[in-house]
C-alpha cells in the first residue's frame, strides 16, 4: 500500500508547480462542447456574474456559509484584477473549508456518528481533508483496513454496514465508482452489462471479512476469518452441493494499454516532489556508530547499572510487539481491491468524484444521478469530465486542486437562466452550462449562514440585557420542597419527545423554552482522535460483571421500583439571562435527530445506499423558518452588534442600518424602493429594534437568502 505524505505548506507549493492545468482549459473545452447547441438554439450563454454574486457563491459553496459584512468590505478593497482568485485561494485554507467538504465525504460515505466507529471515522475524514490527504490514500484505507472501532478510525467504513460482504459489494462500486451494481445482486441487470456472477465475485473481496462484538467487552472489531462465505451458485439456484467459494475478480475495465498517459506521468511526477520536499533526516555520524557500547550505556545510565538500562531495553521491545495482530487480521483480498479501486487507469475512480463535486458546485452532475454511470446514461460533457478527471489523477488526488479548477471556471461564475424561459430551453442550457442551475443552500449552509447573518457564534447581548423568568414543572417528593428535588422531571421537555442535542443557552435553557430544534453540539474532531486512542488499554480491560453484581444491580433496581415515596408535581420559576450562542453545525454529531433544522431541509439520514440530499421544498421548511428559535434570535438586534448603534442614541441613521441589513443577510445592497419599504417597516414598529427585527425576520424568510443568486 503506498504511504500518504502530509500536505504541509512547502508541499502545496510543489503541487501547484507540478500541475499546469487552468480553469481557462476547462473554459475552451465546454465553450467548444455547447457551440452547437447554442448555434442551433441561436442561444448566448449567460453573462458572468457580478463580484457580490460571486462573493456569497464562493462563501456558501467553500466554507458553508455567507460573508460577513467585514468579509464583504475587505474584498472590495482588493485591487479588481485577479480578486476573484485570491480569494478562493484564501477560503481553500480557511479552516471552515475542511469542515463544509467533511460534511460532502460524509453524505458521500454515508457516515454517521452512532455508527459502530462512527464519530472517529468522521474526525478521521475531517483531518484527511484538512491535511490534504490524496483521494486515493484515503479510499485505500476505508476499504481495506481492519481493526477495532474506534481506535482505528478507518474500520469504521466497513463497519458502517456490518461487514456484510453483499452490501459491501454495492457500497463499494456505487459509492467510488459511480456504479450501481446492486441492482445484479438477484438477476442479471437489466439495463446495464452487469451479470449476477459480476456482483458475486466483487462480493468475494470481502467474503472472508468478519464483525465481531466481544460479550465481555463490548469491543467491535473487524477482521478476517480462513474461509469465505461468498459462493456460487447462489443460495436457491441449482442443488446446495454444487455451491462452492469463489475467487473474487475485480469486473470493472481498467486501461491496460502500453502507453502511459500523461496525467498519469503527471501524478509520478506530483509524488516524486512531494517525496524530495520532505526534509532528510540526519543519520549518525562515523564517530557515532564507531563508540563503543559500554561508552554507550556510560552515557545513557548516567552511572546506573547496565543490567537497568538492559531490563528498560527489553520492555521497550516487548512494547513493540502488536499483541493484537492476530486478532485484527489484515485482508489480502480487500487490500488488492482497494488498488484496483483506486488505480489511476480505473476511469470509473476519478470519474466518480469529479462528477459528484461538480454537482455540489454547479448544481447538476455530467451524470445524473451521480452514482448511475451506465452506458446508457452518457454524460452531458464528456470531454470536460475526463478532462476534470485527468487533472484530479495528475494532481494526486488533490480535493483543493479540482475545487479550485471549478470554481475558477466560467461555467461555475455564469448567472441563472431569466425566469421567463421556457422549461426545455432552460435544462439545455443548464446541461450545456451556458447558465448555472438555481441552488438551495444545503441544509448546513443555511443554518450556518442565519447565525452568521444574526451574530450568534458570539454573544450579541450584554449581561442582564435578556433576563427572562420561565415557569417549569418538576416532579417532587409529596410535602417536600422544589429546591429538595430527588427526582426531577420537566414535564414540558419530556411532553416535546426525545431530547434534542443542545446548544444555545444550554440544556435547561432549550427544554424550557420548548423549541430546540435547531441547536447542535460543536465536535472537537482533534480531541476525537486522541481521546479515541487513550481510552484502547482502559476498553481493553474492562471486566465483565460477575453473576454476584448483576445480581445486586438488579435487586437495587427493583427496590427502587418498589419504593414507597410518592411524587407530586410542582411549578417552580426561575429567572435566565437568554443570550443564545450557537455553534457550527458543520461539527455537529450527524446526522441530526428526526425533526431537527437540518433534516427538514434535506440532510440524508445516510443509511440507505443512494440516500442522497432532499432539495425539494416542503412546509415543515416553511414553519421552521417562520418560527423557529435560531430565525428568530437571528432576527433580533443585539446592542453588542454594529446595528445597535445605528438605531439607538443620538447618531440614529435608519437607511445606513437597513443597508446594513441587506449587505449582512443578502450580500448585496438595497434599491431606492427597498430603502423605502424598509423604513416603513421599521417605522410601523413600536421602536426601532423591533422594526429592525422585523425586517430582518422577513429578508431570512426571503427565497433570495434561500437560494445562491
Amino acid at each position: 500500500m503506498k504511504h500518504w505524505l502530509p500536505a504541509t505548506s512547502f508541499l502545496v507549493g510543489v503541487a501547484s508547480l507540478i500541475s499546469c492545468a487552468s480553469a481557462n482549459d476547462l473554459d475552451v473545452i465546454v465553450t467548444r462542447s455547447s457551440a452547437k447547441a447554442a448555434a442551433e438554439r441561436k442561444i448566448e450563454p449567460m453573462p458572468l456574474v457580478d463580484d457580490s454574486v460571486f462573493l456569497r457563491r464562493i462563501y456558501v459553496d467553500l466554507i458553508g456559509r455567507i460573508p460577513t459584512d467585514a468579509e464583504v468590505r475587505e474584498f472590495a478593497t482588493r485591487p479588481a484584477k485577479g480578486r476573484r482568485e485570491e480569494l478562493v485561494e484564501q477560503l481553500l485554507k480557511d479552516e471552515r473549508f475542511s469542515d463544509r467538504w467533511t460534511i460532502f465525504f460524509a453524505d458521500m460515505l454515508r457516515l454517521r456518528s452512532q455508527a459502530s466507529g462512527g464519530q472517529a471515522l468522521i474526525a478521521y475524514v475531517h483531518n484527511a481533508v484538512k491535511t490534504g490527504m490524496p483521494y486515493d490514500e484515503l479510499c485505500r484505507r476505508l476499504i481495506s483496513t481492519n481493526g477495532k472501532a474506534g481506535r482505528i478510525p478507518e474500520v469504521g467504513f466497513i463497519l458502517g454496514d456490518d461487514a456484510d460482504p453483499l452490501a459491501m459489494a454495492s457500497v463499494t462500486s456505487q459509492v467510488f465508482l459511480g456504479v450501481r451494481i446492486g441492482c445484479a445482486q438477484c438477476h442479471d441487470h437489466p439495463f446495464d452489462v452487469w451479470k449476477r456472477r459480476d456482483f458475486y465475485d466483487m462480493a468475494a473481496f470481502y467474503g472472508k471479512t468478519r464483525r465481531f462484538e466481544s460479550q465481555l467487552t463490548k469491543i467491535i472489531y473487524a477482521t478476517e476469518a480462513d474461509q469465505t462465505t461468498i459462493l456460487w451458485p447462489p443460495e436457491g439456484v441449482g442443488p446446495a452441493e454444487e455451491r462452492k467459494p469463489i475467487a473474487p475478480r475485480f469486473p470493472f475495465p481498467i486501461d491496460e494499454s502500453k502507453n502511459t498517459p500523461g496525467y498519469i506521468k503527471r501524478l509520478a511526477a506530483a509524488r516524486q516532489a512531494k517525496i524530495a520536499a520532505i526534509p532528510v533526516a540526519k543519520g549518525p555520524t562515523v564517530d557515532d556508530l564507531l563508540e563503543s557500547t559500554s561508552d554507550k550505556v556510560a552515557k545513557a545510565t548516567n552511572g546506573k547499572l547496565a543490567e537497568e538500562l538492559a531490563t528498560a531495553d527489553a520492555k521497550k521491545d516487548i512494547r513493540k510487539i502488536d499483541v493484537q495482530k492476530g486478532l485484527y487480521k489484515p485482508s489480502e483480498l480487500r487490500e488488492q481491491l482497494a488498488q484496483n479501486v483506486t488505480d489511476p487507469r480505473n476511469r470509473y475512480f476519478s470519474r466518480a468524484l469529479v462528477n459528484r463535486v461538480w454537482k455540489t458546485l454547479i448544481g447538476r452532475g455530467f451524470v445524473e444521478p451521480v452514482d448511475d454511470f451506465r452506458a446508457d446514461n452518457p454524460p452531458a460533457m464528456p470531454e470536460a469530465l475526463d478532462y476534470l478527471a485527468d487533472e484530479f489523477v495528475a494532481s494526486d488526488y488533490d480535493l483543493r486542486t479540482l475545487v479550485r479548477l471549478i470554481v475558477s471556471s466560467e461555467a461555475y461564475q455564469r448567472a441563472h437562466c431569466p425566469t421567463d424561459i421556457d422549461e426545455p430551453t432552460r435544462v439545455m442550457m443548464e446541461t450545456q452550462l451556458l447558465a448555472t442551475p438555481v441552488r438551495r443552500m444545503i441544509a448546513e449552509a443555511m443554518y450556518d449562514s442565519i447565525v452568521t447573518a444574526g451574530h450568534m457564534f458570539e454573544p450579541k447581548h450584554s449581561p442582564g440585557k435578556n433576563e427572562r423568568t420561565i415557569r417549569e414543572i418538576v416532579r417532587v417528593p409529596k410535602g417536600g420542597k422544589p429546591g429538595e428535588i430527588s427526582q426531577p422531571v420537566n414535564l414540558a421537555a419530556a411532553n416535546k419527545g426525545p431530547a434534542m442535542m443542545a446548544g444555545a443557552g444550554g440544556p435547561a435553557m432549550a427544554a424550557a423554552t420548548g423549541y430546540a430544534l435547531e441547536d447542535a453540539i460543536e465536535l472537537d474532531f482533534n480531541s476525537i482522535l486522541k481521546e479515541q486512542g487513550e481510552e484502547e488499554v482502559e476498553l481493553d480491560e474492562m471486566k465483565a460483571m460477575s453473576k454476584e453484581e448483576l445480581e445486586a444491580q438488579r435487586m437495587a433496581q427493583q427496590r427502587m421500583m418498589r419504593s414507597s415515596t410518592e411524587y407530586e408535581d410542582k411549578v417552580v420559576t426561575r429567572v435566565v439571562d437568554e443570550n443564545p450562542i450557537f455553534n457550527s453545525s458543520l461539527r455537529m454529531q450527524s446526522p441530526a435527530p428526526e425533526g431537527h433544522f437540518l433534516r427538514i431541509f434535506g440532510q440524508p439520514n445516510r443509511s440507505d445506499l443512494g440516500d442522497l440530499r432532499d432539495d425539494s421544498a416542503s412546509m415543515r421548511q416553511a414553519l421552521m423558518m417562520l418560527n423557529g428559535r435560531v430565525t428568530h434570535e437571528a432576527a433580533r438586534v443585539g446592542d453588542l452588534e454594529p446595528m445597535y448603534r445605528l438605531l439607538t442614541g443620538k447618531a440614529v441613521n435608519v437607511e445606513k442600518a437597513v443597508q446594513l441589513a441587506y449587505m449582512e443577510i443578502l450580500t448585496r445592497q438595497p434599491s431606492s424602493e427597498e430603502i423605502t419599504d424598509a423604513k416603513q417597516i421599521i417605522g410601523d414598529a413600536a421602536n426601532p429594534l423591533d422594526g429592525m427585527a422585523d425586517l430582518r425576520w422577513i429578508l431570512m424568510n426571503c427565497n433570495e437568502f434561500r437560494f445562491l443568486p
